[in-house]
């Protein structure tokens, strides 16, 4: 069971940085949805969540900073990369961040016990079984929205590379498929 677990944590992963290929540096930071979202943003949200996650929750220390995360940042400060930090510079963080979470999920047994420190205390306390059902239910949450701004910079859209999960469909194809659904749509709130 946490072989299958760590699969689908790892295939949620490759989702998201997928969805940074071939775009210029505008079209990553680009905030495309009234509230800000981006791609890069998510990748850096996404650090912390694995380093918060698989480190602090079970005591497993890692030497990364991250300004951001801390309690002086400003509001949001996790949602997007500034001018100082780099495409390259989140993901390599990001991948380190991979690597520190499977090395705690490796060492540790799914009913593991730890503390989200800033959860509730109440409920706080933890298996490594939850905090892995967590965690890929957020990636999979932010690679849905990471579809969708991918979609809106240039269109692409699905799964991964190798296999997208689309029906089947050119341009035209989808642009006729977008045209019925407005007609719906439309037609729906007339009535």
């Amino acid at each position: 069971m946490k072989a299958d677990l760590h699969r689908y944590l790892r295939e949620a992963r490759e989702a998201i940085l997928w969805k940074l290929d071939g775009l210029s540096e505008y079209d990553a930071r680009r905030p495309l949805t009234p509230t800000g979202t981006n791609l890069l943003g998510l990748v850096k949200h996404l650090t912390g969540v694995e380093y918060g996650y698989f480190g602090d929750t079970f005591g497993r220390p890692y030497d990364e900073k991250m300004p951001w995360m801390s309690r002086e940042a400003e509001p949001n400060a996790d949602m997007w990369a500034d001018e100082s930090e780099t495409r390259e510079g989140i993901v390599a963080l990001y991948r380190r961040a991979w690597a520190h979470a499977d090395a705690t999920i490796d060492a540790l047994t799914l009913d593991a016990t730890g503390r989200v420190p800033w959860w509730p205390s109440e409920s706080n306390e933890v298996t490594l079984h939850l905090i892995l059902v967590h965690v890929i239910a957020e990636t999979n949450r932010h690679a849905g929205h990471a579809d969708i701004v991918r979609e809106l910079v240039d269109g692409a859209a699905g799964l991964r590379a190798e296999r997208d999960n689309m029906v089947p469909g050119d341009q035209a194809w989808w642009a006729g498929y977008r045209d019925r659904l407005e007609k719906v749509a439309r037609e729906a709130g007339q009535g």
